[in-house]
């Protein structure tokens, strides 16, 4: 291929880091191509994991206002679930999106190569068998969903996060397998609609990299809702039979049997670096993850690496963040790179959790003398209107100059009110300018200027 005709990027993978990394890149004026296996464009966030999780979520969530419908003074007659519904919609969602991105792609010149991309070297990438030069390589593989050494997804009985949101039923029961963000999610969406959920989690709180005062909070609400909670507990095995699984759990020196319809596995997923001829580079990996610097280089000083093949937070959003960063670099903007403290984390539950920043915890191991502050939602008027006031506002802030250090939420719309707290700690904010910042009423967001307020012992209605 004629230099003229090189391009100045190939990106390979089209989830929300490669994507959004060739729209940035058409933007600057790159000559830019995103290399996608899958016939659609989009990865696992589109196609198999957030927009199609958060649709079953919301689905869930008009089921469960339905069914309070009484205490709102509304009575609904034979309130039935479809579920083929359920699923059209929840596919319609998704396609829609998809087209948006091939509209965006179109619009910035952003050329679509499908088939499955592999690295000849630091220049050329081979697509089934054609050639393809470039000057830059982004790797954007994303990752898939990780099985347990003694417990492997058949996809009948032991479903893994794929294979869940094809489900054509709603199964009487489920005993789900870590309580991350996505075992907590599909253990909210299908107890709200009927099944006997169980989560079993092998560290000593659900959420484990929340702070530990918020998990306690949401666990209780959990509970409190009727799904069944194992920390501390490990699965010891799973074995599928004519009409279900028989799980045995074993927690603290103690056996447990337990009979389910379904069992989903939801303990992580795995980078995807195989057979895609990194070895043919400099590229180093380390434990799976593929080793960047802070600009998203890797070893190969012309190719670099973002989204879930790096060690950095397994998040849709942090990928974006990392593609136009590494586009950026190629361009050769003045760029900084990730404040990984900075990125938010939230889990879209009921009821949601959503938290940026240092944990209490970690910012005591980092050496901070810190001060708390805290919000009940019981306390905040919006709550009460709309029925939901489980959960609280933590802040965590540094005593010696009030710097907002860590924000923790757990409650109604946590994941949108974490917006706030992202643009504080984005701007050093202190929890004071937070407290003085006069927030409207009656919201939920006041709740999160009363618990800044309380950081100096002054929150008004607690």
């Amino acid at each position: 291929m004629p230099e003229s005709q090189q391009y100045d990027v190939v990106i390979i993978g089209s989830g929300p880091g490669g994507y959004v990394a060739g729209i940035r890149a058409g933007q600057l004026g790159l000559k830019v191509a995103v290399i996608e296996k899958d016939p659609f464009l989009g990865g696992t966030c589109l196609h198999r994991g957030c927009i199609p999780t958060k649709s079953l979520l919301e689905n869930a969530d008009v089921w469960g206002k339905i069914q309070k419908a009484k205490e709102f003074g509304i009575t609904i007659g034979d309130a039935r679930l479809d579920w083929s519904v359920v699923q059209t919609r929840k596919q319609g969602v998704v396609d829609q999106n998809a087209k948006g991105i091939e509209f965006l792609f179109k619009k910035n010149k952003v050329e679509r190569i499908t088939g499955f991309g592999k690295v000849i070297d630091r220049n050329t990438i081979d697509v089934d068998g054609k050639q393809i030069k470039t000057k830059n390589i982004i790797l954007a593989m994303g990752s898939v969903p990780r099985d347990l050494p003694h417990i492997k997804a058949d996809g009948v009985r032991i479903i893994n996060s794929d294979h869940i949101l094809k489900i054509d039923r709603v199964p009487a029961s489920m005993l789900v397998i870590g309580a991350g963000a996505v075992g907590c999610e599909f253990a909210s969406i299908f107890h709200r609609f009927g099944t006997k959920a169980t989560i079993v989690e092998v560290m000593p709180q659900l959420l484990p990299i929340e702070d530990a005062e918020i998990s306690k909070e949401f666990t209780r609400i959990f509970k409190k809702k009727g799904i069944d909670v194992m920390t501390d507990a490990k699965v010891e095995s799973a074995t599928p039979h004519e009409n279900g699984v028989k799980v045995v759990v074993s927690s603290k020196g103690k056996q447990q049997e337990l009979d389910v319809e379904v069992v989903l596995s939801a303990t992580g997923r795995r980078g995807v670096t195989e057979n895609c001829g990194l070895e043919n580079t400099k590229v180093k990996i380390d434990r799976g993850f593929v080793q960047v610097d802070e600009f998203m280089r890797t070893a190969e000083p012309n190719v670099y690496a973002i989204g879930d093949i790096v060690p950095t937070p397994a998040l849709a959003h942090c990928a974006s963040a990392e593609g136009i960063l590494a586009v950026e670099h190629i361009a050769g903007l003045a760029v900084r790179g990730i404040n990984y403290d900075h990125v938010p984390n939230a889990t879209y539950t009921d009821p949601e959790v959503a938290s940026v920043g240092l944990t209490e915890a970690k910012a005591r191991e980092r050496g901070y003398e810190v001060k708390i502050g805290k919000f009940a939602f019981t306390a905040n008027s919006k709550a009460k209107i709309i029925g939901e006031s489980g959960g609280m506002v933590k802040y965590v802030s540094d005593a010696k100059y009030d710097e907002l250090l860590g924000v923790h939420i757990v409650g109604p719309k946590a994941t949108e009110l974490i917006a706030e707290a992202c643009a504080a700690l984005e701007l050093e904010a202190t929890s004071e300018s937070i407290a003085k910042t006069i927030h409207a009423h009656p919201t939920l967001s006041e709740a999160m200027m009363e618990a800044a307020e309380d950081v100096a012992g002054h929150s008004i209605h607690q």
